[in-house]
């Protein structure tokens, strides 16, 4: 039985300029990183070091030529954070591309796209909610 979402696969054209988006401009941190030495490299990122579920960074290039029938688009993904306006401000001061916060029924959210272009979004979710 699958309790917990373990690791999300992000098939990027550049590791290393995505890798320093997520850590430099999103303040995620490396939990490991593996190179087979055989060009088949893959980073392994989360928000804190006790996250339960991580990002591994792959090489789509790579991995297309390995697996062709993968489906190597970006998943759409919902962050959380307890600070969204602060999130907001960090993320534009650093020159990321954000969307207007927007009020839903659910709270209130906005989207910022990474250095490829791939937008993810953000809701502000309390530890109380």
């Amino acid at each position: 039985m699958i309790n917990k979402i373990g690791q999300i696969m992000l098939y990027v054209n550049n590791q290393d300029e995505s890798l320093k988006f997520w850590t430099e401009k999103a303040g995620f941190i490396v939990v490991s990183e593996q190179d087979n030495g055989q060009g088949l490299r893959w980073v392994e990122i989360a928000p804190t070091k006790d996250a339960e579920t991580s990002i591994i960074l792959h090489n789509k290039e790579l991995i297309a030529k390995m697996q062709p029938e993968l489906n190597l688009g970006t998943p759409s993904l919902m962050f959380f954070t307890e600070k969204l306006d602060q999130l907001y401000k960090d993320l534009s001061d650093k020159n990321v591309t954000v969307g207007d916060i927007m009020t839903m029924p659910f709270g209130r959210v906005f989207n910022f796209a990474d250095t490829e272009g791939n937008y993810f979004a953000v809701m502000e979710k309390g530890e109380a909610q």
